[in-house]
């Protein structure tokens, strides 16, 4: 089983796959087993539930606001909630944000904001976001419908970008029907076959990762 490492960034195929529920997660079994990691959601669009759930996770050993140190109230994609709130956003800050958490804490799981290509300004995107941060790249996806072209697009982007990517999480978001389902049935085993990374494993739905890939490398 393939181990992550000490710090990587989380991305998505798409928005509400389950990037969250999988990055508190692994913070939270990490700490449990006396790893210092914390985990950081840049920017928050909308709510702040993403941005609370990583600092429970994390046991309040760093503020809300180090956690996120972005948070845009209009549910949409940053580069239009900054329009609408007339909010300049400066990458610059949550880079900064970072590096400091680094001087402090060994591993940092990083959460993006929606998919890889999602604008943060018109000219920065997560893509940049994450490329500026100089981690590795983790994708979740959901097994569903449309999944293998989501995360072969994804996964050859970030290879594009220079970038290292990890390996894939095949979510689940339901449980699972009685009813053949014949993509979730044959999802992983055909990503599994054509992604040139690892499927790191299916996360079941309600339930964890092996606890293999929790521990760092």
């Amino acid at each position: 089983m393939l181990h992550l490492p000490d710090s990587f960034f989380i991305t998505g195929t798409d928005t509400g796959v389950g990037k969250t529920y999988l990055a508190a997660q692994l913070v939270r079994e990490r700490r449990a087993n006396a790893l210092d990691c914390v985990g950081m959601k840049p920017i928050c669009c909308g709510d702040r539930g993403d941005a609370e759930a990583l600092h429970e996770a994390s046991g309040g050993v760093i503020d809300l606001n180090t956690v996120n140190p972005l948070w845009l109230r209009t549910p949409a994609a940053p580069y239009a909630a900054g329009m609408v709130e007339a909010r300049p956003i400066d990458p610059a800050q949550l880079l900064d944000t970072f590096q400091k958490l680094r001087i402090h804490h060994r591993q940092i799981i990083v959460e993006g904001v929606g998919g890889w290509r999602v604008p943060i300004t018109r000219e920065y995107a997560v893509s940049d976001l994450a490329a500026d941060l100089k981690l590795p790249v983790l994708v979740v996806a959901i097994n569903r419908l449309g999944v293998l072209n989501h995360t072969l697009l994804t996964v050859e982007a970030i290879q594009a970008r220079g970038l290292e990517c990890i390996g894939v999480i095949l979510n689940h978001l339901e449980p699972r029907g009685e009813t053949a389902d014949v993509p979730l049935m044959t999802n992983a085993a055909i990503l599994g076959e054509l992604l040139n990374v690892p499927l790191v494993g299916e996360l079941p739905f309600g339930g964890t990762l092996p606890v293999a890939h929790v521990a760092a490398k």
